[in-house]
């Protein structure tokens, strides 16, 4: 069994000129391409979307959201029962998600302005040709417990 998603912390160092983040652990070895989504409005879900093959990386570019990752047991009928790993990434804290291929990925805007940038190990046509979504609902990890 492959390895399970992974989080590269990052930092942020602060002086008089500004700031810069950074997340110096990841590399861009096999990054073939990149995109950036941005939800319509806080607490909306854009889920699951899977890849056999793909392997995904996942970094806040602005503001926070809540990223999921499944790994798939059955790809025609998976489990409902499977292991979801949470994760909320902000802007605030520098990181970056690996998502390994044999996963399923979603997440959800915490903030009003989230957006997220994908970096993928898979040009666009590969992609399209391993791509398998299920119901935004089919794993229910999107409620927000209050402490």
């Amino acid at each position: 069994m492959e390895e399970g998603p992974k989080l590269f912390k990052g930092g942020l160092a602060v002086d008089d000129r500004g700031s810069v983040s950074f997340v110096n652990d990841f590399d861009f070895k096999n990054v073939k391409r990149f995109y950036a989504v941005e939800n319509h409005k806080q607490g909306f879900v854009r889920a699951w979307h899977g890849h056999k093959n793909e392997v995904k990386y996942v970094l806040p570019a602005k503001g926070s959201a809540l990223v999921c990752a499944v790994e798939i047991d059955n790809w025609e009928n998976p489990s409902k029962n499977l292991k979801v790993h949470r994760y909320v990434l902000s802007e605030k804290n520098p990181s970056v998600l690996f998502i390994p291929k044999g996963y399923a990925n979603g997440f959800m805007s915490l903030t009003e302005d989230a957006k997220l940038i994908f970096f993928s190990t898979s040009s666009l046509q590969d992609s399209m040709n391993d791509d398998i979504r299920f119901d935004s609902r089919y794993w229910n990890p999107w409620d927000v417990e209050e402490r």
